[in-house]
C-alpha cells in the first residue's frame, strides 16, 4: 500500500512537472531565436527582369487551397507534349532556381510546371512558412492532376523532378501512380534515417534536443491558435537553424532572391508523417535518374546507394565531384542539366 502511494505521488509530480514545462514553453517568451537574414548575392530576377514569354501564370486547387504555378510552353505547339513537374527543396519557392532548368527543358520541346507548396511563396496557406511533408505530397498530386487535364500536355509523358528535400517525392508518388513516365532526383534526400544519422553525427544530440523544444513550443501554440514559433531555415554553423551544416548558409544565399523568407514553423521537425522515400522505392516501376553530389554534407551517401540498390536496373546514377549547392551553378549546372535532358529524351521517346 505504501509502495503504491509512493508510485502515485511520484507519477503526480512528474505529470505536474511536464504540465508546468509545457505551460512555460508554449505561453512564455522563453525560447528566443536570433533572426538570420541571408546575405543575398544575386539580384531578385523576378522583380527586375520581365518574365520569359513562354511562362504563364496558373492557379491550381489543392484540397481547397490555391497554389501558385508557372507553366512553361514551347513556341508553335503541335499536339500534346511531355511535361516535367518540378518540386523545390526545403523552404524553397518556385522563383529561386527552378526557372533556369525550366527554360532549358522548354528549349528541348518539353512543357514544364513549377509551383509553390501551400504555406510558401505566392501560394495560399495559413500559417505561413509551415512545412508539412504530407501536405506537400498532396500538393504535388494536385499539380499532376492539373497537368494531365491540360490541352497541351501528353498525360502519358509526365516526369517528376525534385531537388534536395523534395528529391524523394517522385518515389513516393510513383510507388502509387504507375503512369509517371520517369523521375529525376537531384542531390536528393532519400532516406531520412541515414540523413538523420549524418546530421546527428555532425551536430550532436544537444542540438536536436534544443530544436525539439522549439518544435514543441510551436506545435503547442498551434493547438491554442496562437501565432507560430519560427526557426531559421538555414544558419551559420553554431547557430540555431534547421540546416547549419558548413556551407549551407552561403549556399542558400547564392540561390535565394531578395524575397526569400529564412524561417519556418518549428513544428516542421514533427511534420514528417513517416514519409521516408526509400520505403517506397521497391514499388516504383518507372526509370529514375539519381543526380548525386559526391561531396554532399547534407544527405548521406548510404541514402542514395541503398535506394539505387532497391530500384535496381530502373535507376541510373550520375555522380558529380561537388557539394550539395554546387550543382545549381556554372559548369556543374550545365553538366547536370545535360544529363537530365538526355535522360528525359530517352524516356519520352
Amino acid at each position: 500500500m505504501i509502495a503504491l502511494k509512493i508510485i502515485l505521488i511520484t507519477l503526480g509530480i512528474l505529470i505536474a512537472i511536464i504540465f508546468l514545462y509545457l505551460i512555460i514553453i508554449i505561453f512564455l517568451p522563453v525560447l528566443k531565436i536570433k533572426a538570420q537574414p541571408l546575405e543575398i548575392t544575386k539580384n531578385d530576377g523576378n522583380e527586375t527582369i520581365p518574365p520569359p514569354e513562354c511562362r504563364y501564370d496558373f492557379t491550381i486547387k489543392s484540397e481547397g487551397v490555391n497554389l501558385s504555378a508557372w507553366l512553361y510552353l514551347p513556341e508553335n505547339i503541335s499536339g500534346t507534349l511531355p511535361c516535367i513537374i518540378m518540386s523545390t527543396g526545403f523552404g524553397g519557392t518556385k522563383n529561386m532556381i527552378l526557372e533556369q532548368y525550366a527554360l532549358r527543358f522548354v528549349d528541348e520541346g518539353f512543357t514544364v510546371l513549377n509551383y509553390d507548396y501551400r504555406h510558401f511563396g505566392a501560394s495560399e496557406g495559413i500559417p505561413r512558412q509551415n512545412f508539412d511533408m504530407f501536405k506537400q505530397i498532396e500538393d504535388l498530386k494536385s499539380v499532376i492532376s492539373f497537368a494531365r487535364k491540360h490541352k497541351d500536355i501528353d498525360d502519358n509523358k509526365i516526369a517528376l523532378w525534385g531537388t534536395s528535400a523534395a528529391g524523394g517525392y517522385g518515389l513516393i508518388i510513383a510507388a502509387e501512380d504507375k503512369d509517371i513516365a520517369c523521375i529525376i532526383a537531384q542531390c536528393p534526400a532519400l532516406d531520412s534515417r541515414e540523413d538523420g544519422k549524418l546530421a546527428l553525427e555532425r551536430e550532436g544530440l544537444g542540438f536536436f534536443l534544443r530544436l525539439f523544444m522549439h518544435a514543441q513550443r510551436d506545435k503547442g501554440r498551434s493547438r491554442f491558435r496562437l501565432s507560430p514559433h519560427m526557426v531559421p531555415i538555414v544558419g551559420k554553423p553554431g547557430t540555431l537553424a534547421f540546416i547549419r551544416a558548413p556551407g549551407a548558409f552561403e549556399g542558400y544565399s547564392t540561390l535565394a532572391n531578395r524575397g526569400f523568407i529564412n524561417r519556418v514553423c518549428a513544428r516542421a521537425l514533427l511534420n514528417t508523417n513517416n514519409y521516408n522515400p526509400i520505403n517506397f522505392a521497391d514499388e516504383v516501376e518507372c526509370p529514375v535518374l539519381l543526380c548525386i553530389c559526391r561531396d554532399d554534407n547534407l544527405v548521406s551517401e548510404k541514402s542514395y546507394k541503398s535506394s539505387a540498390e532497391i530500384l535496381g536496373d530502373k535507376s541510373t546514377v550520375m555522380i558529380y565531384p561537388i557539394g550539395h549547392f554546387d550543382i545549381y551553378k556554372g559548369d556543374n549546372f550545365e553538366r547536370a542539366v545535360k544529363d537530365q535532358i538526355n535522360f528525359l529524351k530517352q524516356n519520352f521517346s
